[in-house]
């Protein structure tokens, strides 16, 4: 009859999906983001809340029910006036509380770890986006530096240009007057 209802509690614990030594773990699901994760632990962290508190629960209905059992049925008391099957029933309620607090502690270190995590890429993209900003900037600036320059280079080409052909002018008035000159010369 005692490990009847040991195997009961343990088979009402498996159903609501607490892991015990004879149940099956809970399948875990691949996570793919950081956020989802984090998501998945406080929902994680909020449904073994419930379960400590309807264990808890639970078991108090357990010891109101055993002790008005104990009551109606002296022939079960043992020793120090304890039930053995109430004993096995809080032993195991309270490993499974245990179990759940440690789970509970585990899931609150990984979202500490997770939004540490958070803070810290956070402050990455922070420091890329203005980084990217300042490039962009940067590159906007030596963009305009460059059109300016190729327009001075532009103006410097046309008015070379201009001097050349200025310069081929003069050049071949400065030749003609050599040869007025040389003319005027030849004739005296």
């Amino acid at each position: 009859m005692q490990l009847g209802a040991a195997a009961a509690v343990t088979s009402m614990l498996c159903e609501n999906g607490i892991t015990s030594p004879g149940c099956n773990p809970l399948p875990v699901l691949p996570v793919f983001s950081l956020s989802d994760r984090l998501k998945k632990l406080i929902d994680e962290r909020e449904s073994l809340l419930e379960q400590i508190k309807k264990l808890k629960g639970q078991l108090e209905e357990k010891q109101k029910n055993g002790k008005m059992e104990n009551t109606q049925s002296e022939d079960e008391v043992l020793e120090n006036g304890t039930d053995m099957h109430m004993i096995d029933l809080q032993r195991d309620a309270n490993r499974q509380i245990s179990d759940l607090k440690f789970k509970l502690a585990k899931s609150e270190q990984e979202i500490t770890a997770l939004e540490q995590n958070v803070i810290r890429l956070e402050g990455q993209v922070a420091r890329y986006k203005t980084a990217a900003e300042n490039a962009e900037r940067v590159e906007d600036e030596l963009k305009a530096e460059k059109r300016k320059l190729q327009r001075e280079l532009r103006s410097a080409l046309d008015k070379t240009e201009e001097l050349e052909v200025s310069n081929g002018h003069l050049v071949k008035r400065l030749e003609k007057m050599k040869a007025n000159r040389s003319a005027l010369l030849s004739q005296q």
